[in-house]
């Protein structure tokens, strides 16, 4: 368990940051640029959820949130072996395939796109498509940090999967897209 007494400790203060494994990394280091993007996400999403208050998706978004600290644990955790453990927190395929579902069960109500849609709509539905970009600007981050150390496929699986999830909440929380506003390309030439 998590016992946090005290919120500074000062190693920090030479612009080093610890990880999982007693390690210290500089905080602009790509593994870092990673874990803060996931933190960043899942702040928008926590805007996200506020929005939709008392609505059917907000637990579904706080439970996403809750896998998203497992994500920053994940990529705070250097190493190629990306088997959990009591004290090891790595994402799993379930989580994906947890995603999925509610992907595909959101995707069953909406109408096929006929274009693109602008992010909008509804106050909680743009606060979703903040949440989603977030999410992608984590994916980028994620798939940087995998072009220089190992990533845990599942964990990258899942961000990736999260921006698919948020796009069709967005969708879903305009009236099953009804009140989705759509691009007009060269509307404005």
């Amino acid at each position: 368990m998590v016992r946090l007494n005290k919120i500074y400790t000062r190693t920090g203060d030479d612009g080093t940051t610890g990880l999982v494994d007693g390690s210290r990394l500089p905080k602009y280091a790509a593994r870092m640029e990673a874990v803060g993007a996931v933190d960043e996400a899942n702040c928008a999403i926590g805007m996200a959820v506020r929005a939709l208050d008392g609505d059917e998706h907000a637990a579904v978004l706080t439970r996403i949130q809750n896998d998203l600290f497992d994500l920053g644990a994940d990529l705070a955790t250097p190493g190629e072996d990306f088997t959990p453990g009591e004290m090891t927190l790595r994402m799993v395929p379930g989580q994906v395939d947890w995603l999925e579902t509610r992907i595909d069960a959101i995707n069953e109500s909406l109408a096929p796109l006929r274009s693109f849609i602008l992010p909008g709509g509804s106050e909680a539905a743009a606060r979703v498509h903040v949440a989603r970009a977030s999410a992608r600007s984590a994916e980028r981050r994620m798939v940087a940090l995998a072009a220089e150390a190992a990533v845990n496929p599942a964990a990258l699986r899942y961000i990736n999967r999260l921006s698919d999830y948020l796009f069709v909440l967005a969708r879903a929380v305009n009236a099953n897209g009804a009140d989705d506003i759509l691009w007009v390309p060269g509307q404005n030439r």
